[in-house]
Protein backbone atom coordinates (compact mmCIF):
# COMPACT_ATOMS: atom_id res chain seq x y z
CA UNK A 1 0.00 0.00 0.00
CA UNK A 2 1.09 3.44 -0.44
CA UNK A 3 0.69 4.15 3.48
CA UNK A 4 3.61 1.39 4.17
CA UNK A 5 5.72 2.59 1.49
CA UNK A 6 6.09 6.74 2.73
CA UNK A 7 5.98 4.84 5.93
CA UNK A 8 2.56 7.20 6.98
CA UNK A 9 3.99 9.81 5.91
CA UNK A 10 0.81 12.51 5.88
CA UNK A 11 2.81 15.09 4.31
CA UNK A 12 4.51 13.17 1.99
CA UNK A 13 1.76 12.00 0.36
CA UNK A 14 0.14 15.37 0.46
CA UNK A 15 3.00 16.99 -1.56
CA UNK A 16 3.26 14.11 -3.59
CA UNK A 17 -0.60 14.11 -4.72
CA UNK A 18 -0.46 18.34 -5.30
CA UNK A 19 2.33 17.77 -7.33
CA UNK A 20 0.54 14.71 -9.59
CA UNK A 21 -2.56 17.15 -9.92
CA UNK A 22 -0.75 19.79 -10.50
CA UNK A 23 1.35 17.83 -14.01
CA UNK A 24 -1.99 16.16 -14.99
CA UNK A 25 -3.48 20.02 -14.87
CA UNK A 26 -1.34 21.63 -16.77
CA UNK A 27 -1.17 20.94 -20.48
CA UNK A 28 2.03 19.95 -22.64
CA UNK A 29 4.44 22.31 -24.09
CA UNK A 30 3.25 24.03 -27.12
CA UNK A 31 5.00 23.50 -30.40
CA UNK A 32 5.89 26.22 -33.11
CA UNK A 33 4.32 25.18 -36.20
CA UNK A 34 7.90 23.98 -38.66
CA UNK A 35 8.62 21.47 -41.14
CA UNK A 36 5.89 21.09 -43.75
CA UNK A 37 3.45 23.12 -41.99
CA UNK A 38 5.53 25.92 -42.05
CA UNK A 39 6.56 25.40 -45.74
CA UNK A 40 3.16 25.56 -46.10
CA UNK A 41 2.42 28.85 -44.36
CA UNK A 42 4.87 30.46 -46.29
CA UNK A 43 3.54 29.65 -49.25
CA UNK A 44 0.47 30.97 -48.10
CA UNK A 45 1.88 34.28 -47.01
CA UNK A 46 4.15 34.60 -50.48
CA UNK A 47 0.89 33.47 -52.50
CA UNK A 48 -0.95 35.82 -55.02
CA UNK A 49 -3.97 36.03 -53.09
CA UNK A 50 -2.59 38.48 -51.29
CA UNK A 51 -2.51 42.11 -52.60
CA UNK A 52 1.25 44.13 -52.91
CA UNK A 53 -0.01 46.78 -50.15
CA UNK A 54 -0.65 43.82 -47.62
CA UNK A 55 2.77 42.30 -48.46
CA UNK A 56 4.23 45.24 -47.96
CA UNK A 57 3.04 45.36 -44.21
CA UNK A 58 4.92 42.06 -43.45
CA UNK A 59 8.41 44.01 -42.70
CA UNK A 60 6.36 44.92 -39.36
CA UNK A 61 4.02 42.50 -39.20
CA UNK A 62 6.04 38.93 -39.65
CA UNK A 63 2.90 36.83 -40.71
CA UNK A 64 5.13 33.89 -41.03
CA UNK A 65 6.45 34.09 -37.49
CA UNK A 66 3.84 35.24 -35.61
CA UNK A 67 1.47 32.60 -36.68
CA UNK A 68 4.06 30.17 -36.31
CA UNK A 69 5.02 31.36 -32.75
CA UNK A 70 1.57 30.80 -31.98
CA UNK A 71 1.46 26.97 -33.23
CA UNK A 72 -1.24 27.11 -36.09
CA UNK A 73 -1.42 24.00 -38.17
CA UNK A 74 -3.61 23.42 -41.17
CA UNK A 75 -5.94 21.21 -39.59
CA UNK A 76 -6.77 23.55 -36.56
CA UNK A 77 -10.34 25.23 -36.00
CA UNK A 78 -8.70 28.95 -35.67
CA UNK A 79 -10.96 31.97 -34.93
CA UNK A 80 -9.89 35.04 -35.04
CA UNK A 81 -11.53 37.85 -33.08
CA UNK A 82 -12.04 41.51 -35.28
CA UNK A 83 -10.70 40.60 -38.40
CA UNK A 84 -11.96 43.93 -39.85
CA UNK A 85 -10.49 44.11 -43.41
CA UNK A 86 -8.63 41.03 -43.43
CA UNK A 87 -5.33 41.29 -43.44
CA UNK A 88 -4.90 37.94 -41.53
CA UNK A 89 -7.47 36.42 -43.58
CA UNK A 90 -6.30 36.25 -46.38
CA UNK A 91 -3.78 33.92 -44.87
CA UNK A 92 -4.91 32.08 -42.02
CA UNK A 93 -8.38 31.16 -43.94
CA UNK A 94 -6.97 29.60 -47.15
CA UNK A 95 -3.83 27.63 -44.84
CA UNK A 96 -6.94 26.10 -43.08
CA UNK A 97 -9.24 25.43 -45.38
CA UNK A 98 -8.76 21.93 -46.55
CA UNK A 99 -8.37 20.34 -43.24
CA UNK A 100 -9.30 23.08 -40.73
CA UNK A 101 -11.91 25.75 -40.01
CA UNK A 102 -11.57 29.33 -39.71
CA UNK A 103 -14.02 31.72 -37.64
CA UNK A 104 -14.27 35.33 -38.39
CA UNK A 105 -15.29 36.38 -35.05
CA UNK A 106 -16.48 40.00 -36.78
CA UNK A 107 -18.40 42.86 -36.10
CA UNK A 108 -22.49 42.59 -35.13
CA UNK A 109 -24.27 42.38 -38.90
CA UNK A 110 -27.06 44.10 -36.82
CA UNK A 111 -25.23 47.33 -35.92
CA UNK A 112 -26.34 50.75 -37.37
CA UNK A 113 -22.80 51.61 -36.24
CA UNK A 114 -20.79 53.08 -39.55
CA UNK A 115 -17.47 51.27 -38.97
CA UNK A 116 -19.18 48.46 -37.83
CA UNK A 117 -21.05 48.06 -40.86
CA UNK A 118 -18.18 49.16 -43.13
CA UNK A 119 -15.30 46.88 -41.56
CA UNK A 120 -17.96 43.83 -42.47
CA UNK A 121 -18.41 45.09 -45.90
CA UNK A 122 -14.91 44.82 -46.64
CA UNK A 123 -14.33 41.87 -44.97
CA UNK A 124 -17.42 40.25 -47.12
CA UNK A 125 -16.05 41.82 -50.71
CA UNK A 126 -12.94 39.73 -49.60
CA UNK A 127 -14.48 36.55 -49.14
CA UNK A 128 -16.69 37.09 -51.92
CA UNK A 129 -13.97 37.37 -54.57
CA UNK A 130 -12.40 34.04 -54.22
CA UNK A 131 -15.17 31.82 -53.23
CA UNK A 132 -12.23 29.06 -54.08
CA UNK A 133 -10.43 30.42 -50.84
CA UNK A 134 -12.88 31.58 -48.52
CA UNK A 135 -15.94 29.33 -49.33
CA UNK A 136 -15.41 27.41 -46.11
CA UNK A 137 -15.46 30.41 -43.22
CA UNK A 138 -17.76 30.51 -41.15
CA UNK A 139 -18.93 34.08 -39.57
CA UNK A 140 -19.56 34.54 -36.06
CA UNK A 141 -20.23 37.88 -33.94
CA UNK A 142 -17.85 39.82 -31.33
CA UNK A 143 -20.09 42.97 -29.78
CA UNK A 144 -20.85 44.22 -26.49
CA UNK A 145 -23.30 41.13 -25.07
CA UNK A 146 -22.80 39.04 -28.08
CA UNK A 147 -19.52 36.50 -27.90
CA UNK A 148 -20.79 33.63 -29.75
CA UNK A 149 -16.97 33.32 -31.56
CA UNK A 150 -17.60 29.40 -32.14
CA UNK A 151 -19.14 26.49 -30.36
CA UNK A 152 -17.75 26.18 -26.46
CA UNK A 153 -14.68 23.66 -26.41
CA UNK A 154 -14.34 23.73 -30.19
CA UNK A 155 -11.61 25.59 -31.16
CA UNK A 156 -7.69 25.06 -31.42
CA UNK A 157 -6.12 28.60 -31.48
CA UNK A 158 -8.11 32.09 -30.90
CA UNK A 159 -6.13 34.54 -32.62
CA UNK A 160 -6.27 38.82 -31.66
CA UNK A 161 -4.05 40.92 -33.70
CA UNK A 162 -4.09 44.81 -31.80
CA UNK A 163 -7.72 44.96 -30.23
CA UNK A 164 -7.11 44.71 -26.16
CA UNK A 165 -7.32 48.53 -26.61
CA UNK A 166 -10.41 48.79 -28.13
CA UNK A 167 -12.11 46.29 -25.83
CA UNK A 168 -10.91 48.21 -22.58
CA UNK A 169 -12.50 51.24 -24.42
CA UNK A 170 -15.47 49.31 -25.03
CA UNK A 171 -15.58 48.30 -20.97
CA UNK A 172 -15.83 44.46 -22.13
CA UNK A 173 -12.29 43.54 -22.02
CA UNK A 174 -12.72 40.11 -19.57
CA UNK A 175 -16.01 39.31 -21.26
CA UNK A 176 -14.16 39.18 -24.66
CA UNK A 177 -11.39 36.87 -23.16
CA UNK A 178 -13.77 34.60 -21.16
CA UNK A 179 -15.61 33.83 -24.30
CA UNK A 180 -12.10 33.36 -26.02
CA UNK A 181 -11.45 30.97 -23.31
CA UNK A 182 -14.96 29.08 -23.65
CA UNK A 183 -14.13 28.60 -27.28
CA UNK A 184 -10.98 26.64 -26.82
CA UNK A 185 -10.16 23.06 -25.96
CA UNK A 186 -8.57 22.09 -23.19
CA UNK A 187 -5.10 22.67 -23.78
CA UNK A 188 -5.78 25.68 -26.84
CA UNK A 189 -3.97 28.46 -27.55
CA UNK A 190 -4.74 32.12 -27.44
CA UNK A 191 -2.17 34.52 -29.49
CA UNK A 192 -2.12 38.01 -28.82
CA UNK A 193 -0.33 41.07 -30.31
CA UNK A 194 -0.74 44.39 -28.98
CA UNK A 195 0.68 47.74 -29.14
CA UNK A 196 3.22 47.94 -26.48
CA UNK A 197 3.41 51.21 -23.55
CA UNK A 198 6.05 51.96 -22.21
CA UNK A 199 4.93 50.87 -18.48
CA UNK A 200 4.60 47.76 -18.19
CA UNK A 201 1.54 47.98 -15.83
CA UNK A 202 -0.45 50.66 -18.36
CA UNK A 203 -4.21 49.98 -18.46
CA UNK A 204 -4.94 52.42 -22.06
CA UNK A 205 -7.00 55.52 -21.47
CA UNK A 206 -9.59 56.87 -23.79
CA UNK A 207 -8.12 57.10 -27.54
CA UNK A 208 -5.22 55.58 -26.32
CA UNK A 209 -3.84 52.35 -28.44
CA UNK A 210 -0.55 51.48 -26.45
CA UNK A 211 -0.86 48.52 -23.49
CA UNK A 212 0.80 47.86 -21.06
CA UNK A 213 2.62 44.43 -21.13
CA UNK A 214 1.99 43.01 -17.48
CA UNK A 215 -1.34 44.63 -17.58
CA UNK A 216 -2.11 42.60 -20.19
CA UNK A 217 -1.17 39.42 -19.24
CA UNK A 218 -2.95 39.83 -16.05
CA UNK A 219 -6.09 40.15 -17.49
CA UNK A 220 -5.81 37.46 -19.61
CA UNK A 221 -4.47 35.00 -16.46
CA UNK A 222 -7.69 36.33 -14.79
CA UNK A 223 -9.87 34.64 -16.85
CA UNK A 224 -8.03 31.16 -16.49
CA UNK A 225 -5.69 31.28 -19.28
CA UNK A 226 -1.75 30.60 -18.28
CA UNK A 227 0.83 32.73 -20.14
CA UNK A 228 3.16 29.78 -22.24
CA UNK A 229 5.59 32.03 -24.45
CA UNK A 230 6.76 35.06 -25.16
CA UNK A 231 8.14 36.58 -28.45
CA UNK A 232 10.01 39.83 -29.60
CA UNK A 233 9.57 39.47 -33.31
CA UNK A 234 7.08 42.21 -33.33
CA UNK A 235 9.51 44.27 -31.20
CA UNK A 236 10.61 48.16 -32.67
CA UNK A 237 12.64 49.77 -30.08
CA UNK A 238 13.04 52.96 -32.54
CA UNK A 239 8.53 53.30 -31.60
CA UNK A 240 9.26 56.41 -28.62
CA UNK A 241 5.38 56.17 -28.45
CA UNK A 242 5.67 60.03 -27.89
CA UNK A 243 3.56 61.09 -30.78
CA UNK A 244 0.93 64.20 -31.33
CA UNK A 245 -1.46 61.67 -32.57
CA UNK A 246 -0.37 58.34 -30.95
CA UNK A 247 -0.42 55.23 -32.89
CA UNK A 248 -1.93 56.69 -35.67
CA UNK A 249 0.73 59.11 -36.12
CA UNK A 250 3.01 56.19 -37.29
CA UNK A 251 2.27 53.67 -40.55
CA UNK A 252 0.20 53.34 -41.93
CA UNK A 253 -2.29 55.55 -40.68
CA UNK A 254 0.14 58.83 -40.83
CA UNK A 255 -2.10 60.58 -39.07
CA UNK A 256 -0.44 63.96 -38.93
CA UNK A 257 -0.62 63.31 -43.13
CA UNK A 258 2.71 65.39 -44.53
CA UNK A 259 3.68 66.79 -41.73
CA UNK A 260 7.31 64.86 -40.69
CA UNK A 261 6.21 62.20 -42.90
CA UNK A 262 10.01 60.87 -43.47
CA UNK A 263 10.78 60.81 -39.50
CA UNK A 264 7.50 58.49 -39.06
CA UNK A 265 8.04 56.37 -41.67
CA UNK A 266 11.94 55.65 -40.88
CA UNK A 267 10.10 54.64 -37.35
CA UNK A 268 8.21 52.30 -39.69
CA UNK A 269 4.54 50.79 -37.54
CA UNK A 270 4.68 49.94 -33.72
CA UNK A 271 6.44 48.26 -30.66
CA UNK A 272 4.47 45.45 -29.84
CA UNK A 273 4.55 42.76 -27.45
CA UNK A 274 3.59 39.22 -28.99
CA UNK A 275 2.02 36.56 -26.24
CA UNK A 276 1.09 33.20 -26.20
CA UNK A 277 -1.68 31.93 -23.69
CA UNK A 278 -2.56 27.94 -23.25
CA UNK A 279 -6.00 27.32 -21.97
CA UNK A 280 -4.88 24.45 -18.95
CA UNK A 281 -6.18 20.72 -19.58
CA UNK A 282 -8.92 19.50 -17.51
CA UNK A 283 -7.94 16.48 -16.24
CA UNK A 284 -9.11 14.91 -13.05
CA UNK A 285 -7.00 12.27 -10.72
CA UNK A 286 -7.01 9.05 -11.36
CA UNK A 287 -9.19 7.00 -8.54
Amino acid sequence: MIRSRIRGCGTCLLAILLATAASLAWPASVTETSGADLAKLKAVVHGDQRSAAHKARDEYRHPVETLAFFGIRPNMTVVELWPFGGWYTEIIAPYVKDKGTYYAAAMDPTSTDREDVEYNAELKKLLDARPDLYGKVKWSVLAKGKYNLAPDGSADLVVTFRNIHNWVWAGDEKEVFAAAFRALKPGGVLGVEEHRANDPKAKPGDGQAYVGEDYAIGLIESVGFKLAGRSNINNNPKDTKDYPKGVWTLPPSYAMGATDHAKYAAIGESDRFTLRFVKPAERALAP
